[in-house]
């Protein structure tokens, strides 16, 4: 089928899309609609956490398809209770609550910090984010979100989200006052260039948390189930978080995310939070699946140690063009360009012959990578080799 053959004018533009359908997935690969193959280390934004098409997952799916999809958010079911168990067992956290998007849960977890600041706080509502943060698309998530330029999209802002700079903890603690709820972040900015919050920056942020009473608040919708090399990216400073969100990789390409708290900062009541398909059991079965996988013996600490190579690569790739290195945590990772031909390389990898090369540019002067968790060195060392002739051409 010709590519003008499919009805895109029946879709909403949003974003400017390549004239390509992709078709099937399995593994670290796309196919598109003429038959060309693409290496994915986009993989979704970091979604497919698996892959496309695990195995795992599409069984899953197909056994709870012909059990139960959907009874409603108002009783309990099978699948939500199994996975809420299995994240609090393997976190800090004990409270679970399911919703659809990493927004959602974003979402989610501002009305809880300002839900806890009326109990517990005078009515404290302001939470203290960083510059170039990203949270999300909806009104609050994107008043949160440090993004250049957001401020006036859809004005006006929703008010209570003061912007700090992260890994500058001055920076934070001047913006405390007695409206201050809580201080939210992303332990690796993804959006924002892939840049690390520091272990001693998320530390000093525990440390003052705890002096002025504040909830700190971890967005995990990137970093988190496993991406980072540990299940949850803020077991790499060695706090705990009193809130966290997921998206993203614990769907595995399925629309799920979770919020997740301490018993003591659980203060929602009946009507305050909820959603018509939260915890569904055919999403909920999914993710489970997905966490069972990441938890199996071994597979992070080979997360870990792919992460490693891929920076080793990375770096050499960095040194052989006169680049400006690389940044990352797992198989999060950045690589850090000497011009702003971020753009350009993105649209030539993915028109390469004979198979095209997925990859993301955040900034004009960065790549991101991003590659399913269970991508192979050899598939690594592929991306390595098509991006290497890139460079030679456009470097």
């Amino acid at each position: 089928m010709a590519f003008a053959e499919y009805p895109v004018q029946s879709l909403m533009y949003i974003t400017n899309r390549p004239e390509l359908v992709f078709t099937e997935g399995k593994g670290s690969w796309l196919t598109d609609h003429n038959g060309k193959r693409y290496l994915d280390f986009v993989q979704g934004w970091a979604v497919n956490a698996l892959g496309h098409s695990n195995e795992g997952m599409i069984q899953a799916l197909e056994t709870q398809a012909r059990k139960l999809l959907n009874p409603s958010p108002a009783f309990y079911n099978e699948p939500m209770l199994k996975l809420g168990r299995q994240l609090t067992d393997n976190s800090c956290f004990d409270k679970v609550f399911f919703a659809n998007s990493g927004a959602e849960a974003n979402e989610g977890a501002i009305k809880l910090a300002r839900k806890w600041g009326r109990k517990h706080k005078n009515g404290a509502f302001e939470i203290i984010t960083m510059d170039h943060s990203f949270h999300g698309r909806t009104l609050a998530t994107m008043s949160a979100s440090g993004k250049a330029g957001w401020d006036t999209i859809f004005a006006p802002q929703v008010p209570g989200f003061p912007k700090a700079d992260l890994n500058d903890l001055a920076s934070v603690e001047k913006l405390i006052t007695d409206k201050t709820v809580g201080i939210m972040l992303e332990p690796v900015q993804g959006e924002g260039g892939v840049i690390p919050a520091t272990r001693e920056f998320m530390q000093g942020l525990r440390a003052l948390a705890d002096k002025h009473k504040l909830l700190l608040i971890v967005d995990e919708v990137q970093t988190g189930c496993g991406r980072c090399g540990t299940l949850f990216a803020y077991e790499l400073s060695g706090v705990e978080p009193d809130i966290m969100t997921l998206g993203k990789g614990i769907g595995g390409g399925v629309p799920l995310s979770a919020l997740l708290c301490k018993a003591e900062v659980a203060s929602f009541e009946a009507g305050d939070q909820g959603g018509t398909y939260n915890g569904n059991p055919l999403m909920t079965a999914v993710g489970s699946a997905v966490i069972e996988q990441l938890t199996a013996p071994g597979f992070l600490d080979d997360v870990k140690a792919k992460g490693q190579y891929l920076r080793e690569q990375l770096l050499a790739l960095s040194a052989e063009f006169g680049l400006g290195g690389e940044r990352g945590e797992g198989l999060l990772r950045a690589l850090v360009l000497d011009k702003d031909i971020g753009p350009q390389i993105v649209e030539e990898a993915r028109e390469m012959a004979p198979r095209g090369l997925l990859l993301n540019s955040p900034r004009p002067s960065l790549l991101r990578f991003m590659p399913a968790l269970n991508v192979t060195r050899e598939e690594i060392d592929q991306m390595i080799g098509m991006l290497r002739t890139l460079l030679k051409k456009l470097a």
